[in-house]
């Protein structure tokens, strides 16, 4: 006898189907949520046009916002649908289309509260720009000190990124060189891996801005005439420079490290020796491995150049501070965040690109 046999119904009965989870609750909540985002809104673009003393840019621009807060309340309104027609076929007796349809509510109520939540974070950030009579806005956004910025501003601006740039090259070079000497073997690298360490150590417990301060003012300070003679923007650039090629010897060294060993035993049993077996087999492998956390670095470095400003040096930041204090307003500031974003966001979606592309090849797609 088999065991399928011993199992009936009367030992074992068909356990009855429970019906779906009801609707019309995530419906309501759905529908409530949008309705509360619209109000917000439409208080928001009030404030908006009192601040812009009922301007016709101002006025499209509301009507544009709140016309897409109502988009919120179309799968809401699809949501009520599906709560119905659920009622229905369970009075029909089909239960599978039953929750099939319950599903569909459920996530069409949670589509709705998605596109509520943005809406809502969207009012609220404009109510807080212009309350007070539009107080945050004059304070971060007023156009005129903004035009009167703009030139002196951007122009100083380009020393930030020739800055970037510059040390960007030397942390690649550095960086490797230090994450080399780290991994080199035996008894005799063990003084140089030694103060490779030391270095990474050193340059990554102390802030920027110290290594900043200490160079630029410092280095002209011991009577060395090559320093004497070198700009400002230069030492900066060596001060980013040492700081970022001790976070970046460490980037070289888990891409090194995460190559395995097989690869270099392959490559010595060909009689290669342990610098062609680096420059030929594993440096290359190591490279492509960590674009993605080297590219995140350098949106880093990129920020930290603002940091120049401390010591004197005439970039965006500084220039914008100046017009700060001449104008007694702080969009001339805002005016350089904007420089850094314009500049930061591409790279950054760059980074997301090539950790996809990486993702997908492992997978093999």
């Amino acid at each position: 006898m088999s065991a399928s046999s011993l199992v009936n119904e009367e030992l074992q009965p068909t356990p009855t189907p429970s019906p779906p989870r009801p609707v019309i609750g995530m419906a309501v909540l759905s529908l409530g949520l949008s309705v509360v985002v619209t109000a917000a809104m439409v208080k928001a673009v009030f404030m908006l046009r009192d601040y812009n003393h009922n301007g016709a840019l101002s006025t499209i621009i509301g009507i544009v916002l709140v016309v897409l807060t109502l988009y919120a309340w179309l799968p809401s309104v699809r949501a009520f649908a599906s709560a119905r027609e659920r009622a229905s076929l369970l009075g029909d007796g089909k239960l599978v289309a039953a929750r099939r349809v319950a599903a569909h509510g459920r996530e069409e109520a949670f589509i709705s509260m998605g596109y509520a939540a943005a809406g809502l974070i969207v009012s609220v950030l404009l109510i807080f720009l212009f309350a007070k009579d539009g107080g945050v806005a004059s304070t971060f956004f007023a156009l005129d000190p903004i035009k009167k910025s703009f030139h002196e501003v951007i122009h100083a601006f380009w020393t930030n990124i020739w800055v970037a740039c510059v040390a960007e090259v030397l942390v690649l070079i550095l960086g490797l060189l230090v994450a080399i000497v780290r991994m080199l073997p035996g008894r005799a690298g063990a003084p140089l891996r030694m103060i490779a360490v030391v270095y990474c150590d050193v340059f990554r417990a102390i802030p920027a801005i110290v290594v900043i301060l200490l160079i630029v003012f410092g280095l002209p300070l011991t009577g060395v005439h090559f320093f004497q003679t070198m700009s400002g923007t230069w030492l900066g650039i060596i001060a980013l420079s040492m700081t970022y090629s001790a976070y970046v010897a460490e980037v070289y060294r888990a891409g090194l490290a995460s190559i395995h060993p097989s690869q270099s035993a392959a490559a010595r049993s060909l009689g290669l020796n342990y610098v062609q077996t680096l420059r030929t087999v594993l440096v290359p492998q190591a490279v492509r491995r960590v674009i993605p956390p080297l590219l995140n670095d350098f949106i880093s470095l990129q920020k930290d150049t603002a940091l120049l400003s401390t010591a004197a040096v005439a970039e965006g930041l500084l220039v914008a501070k100046l017009w700060e204090s001449q104008l007694f307003n702080l969009s001339p500031i805002t005016l350089v965040a904007a420089f850094f974003i314009i500049i930061t966001i591409p790279q950054a979606r760059f980074v997301d690109y090539l950790i996809d592309r990486d993702a997908a090849r492992r997978a093999g797609k």
